[in-house]
């Protein structure tokens, strides 16, 4: 068989794949009485299960003054409960044979244990026991704080990239909590109490406000009774404050510069755009596909292969957000080229789109990809209920069984009309980073 056949034959079984997926997904969700809300999603393929808790809370909860609690409340949910001790949680996890981890973002916290499927108990009793049971330990605080403070000044302070990109975001919000870092303003960082981070934690920790996400190879019928088991008896916590901040339509072009040791400059243009839960959203992830996504994308090929202005160019869009979020390009400029050369150039492959339909084979092309990386996804259990908990979180899970026939059904007009509709100078946020020398 040809390489061309092989690869044509990978297609259509990758699309074959997609459309028996979307489908039917065969999740299961139950509400408990407490307001816990459990996904089951059974996948015999291997003997192996990932065990997920969503929290709805994220730098998106937080006020200034008080930023980054979110993310310091994750260190600290490492750090001792009623039942096991400091480090004891990893140690039980790998006891078991299992790993452990957790993330952060703007819009909510996520734990997680992935074992052999004998082992998905262990997960209940550990993350059961921390829901409610957090120690909080003064002394441990102080010294977590102190991790995450450095954690700041290595991966923003010390970054000029990602400082400029986190001025960029400070920028393009100007009334809502998405303006700030995840991870907090080490001013902010330096003002929070023992106090402030179990407050936190007692307002956003509760069955009320998370989701149980378990995908892999166990039986539903004998899960759920485990899960109401383990959180079942835990009370309800306090009705979780709505965020109400949001932000105005921009009405200018908004620009930073920032001046920082670096080797290059760097151009980071951000529009505001509407999430997963609009229509446009699908529209907006094939755009993205074409102008900015991997080697083959027009960015890519325009700044570095043809143009040669740019050692790399690229861009994403934060879809799965609680609020409208930003479609963001960037490149970084070649020695001996200008900063106003590369962002002009980014803007015309921008006004291309707007000008003129894409093609058909870039149409398809874009839309093979995101059903490919979708389907792709689905190989790992873990995957499959990372999505289902992040949908879930900022949405509703099922919106994410209807994303493959929602990208499907986008043409060539809808990929035009949204670039005119938000790719606008009023629209857009700019960030510069212009290097200096070491004093």
């Amino acid at each position: 068989m040809t390489r061309l056949k092989k690869m044509m034959v990978t297609v259509l079984l990758v699309l074959s794949a997609s459309a028996s997926f979307g489908q039917e997904m065969k999740v299961s969700e139950t509400i408990l009485p407490n307001g816990l809300k459990v996904l089951l999603k059974e996948e015999h393929k291997s003997p192996v299960v990932t065990f997920q808790i969503w929290y709805r809370v994220g730098a998106r909860n937080e006020q200034l003054g008080k930023t980054g609690m979110s993310h310091l409340l994750e260190h600290m949910m490492f750090k001792g409960s009623k039942n096991y001790g400091p480090k004891q949680f990893s140690q039980v996890v790998q006891r078991n044979g299992g790993n452990d981890n957790a993330f952060t973002s703007k819009d909510y916290t996520a734990y997680f244990e992935n074992f052999a499927a004998d082992r998905l108990e262990i997960a209940m009793e550990l993350e059961a026991d921390r829901m409610q049971n957090l120690l909080l330990e003064p002394k441990a605080f102080l010294s977590e704080r102190d991790v995450v403070k450095e954690e700041r000044r290595m991966r923003y302070e010390d970054d000029p990239t990602n400082m400029m990109v986190e001025q960029m975001m400070a920028t393009a919000f100007s009334a809502h909590p998405y303006q700030w870092p995840v991870i907090g303003w080490m001013a902010d960082l330096g003002n929070l109490t023992r106090d402030d981070l179990y407050q936190h934690y007692r307002t956003y920790y509760a069955p009320n406000n998370a989701t149980i996400v378990i995908v892999g190879d166990f039986d539903a019928k004998k899960v759920l009774p485990l899960v109401k088991k383990h959180f079942g008896s835990i009370p309800r916590g306090p009705e979780v404050p709505k965020v109400g901040a949001e932000e105005p339509k921009q009405q200018g072009e908004k620009r930073v510069i920032v001046k920082q040791e670096a080797e290059l400059p760097a151009i980071f243009a951000g529009y505001k755009v509407p999430t997963i839960k609009h229509p446009d959203a699908y529209a907006l992830n094939v755009l993205q596909g074409i102008l900015s996504s991997g080697k083959s994308s027009r960015l890519y090929k325009s700044l570095i292969y043809d143009k040669q202005i740019a050692l790399y160019a690229g861009g994403d869009y934060d879809d799965v957000s609680v609020d409208p979020h930003l479609f963001y390009v960037y490149a970084g400029v070649m020695p001996g080229k200008s900063t106003e050369e590369v962002e002009k150039a980014i803007y015309a492959e921008i006004e291309r789109l707007k000008n003129d339909p894409v093609t058909d084979e870039e149409l398809q092309k874009a839309k093979n990809q995101a059903e490919a990386s979708f389907v792709m996804s689905q190989d790992s259990v873990f995957y499959q209920a990372m999505l289902l908990g992040q949908y879930e979180t900022v949405a509703n899970w099922k919106l994410f069984g209807q994303y493959l026939d929602a990208i499907r059904a986008v043409k060539k007009e809808d990929v035009q009309r949204v670039a005119k509709a938000y790719f606008t100078e009023d629209n857009r946020t700019v960030g510069i980073l212009v290097p200096v020398k070491k004093q």
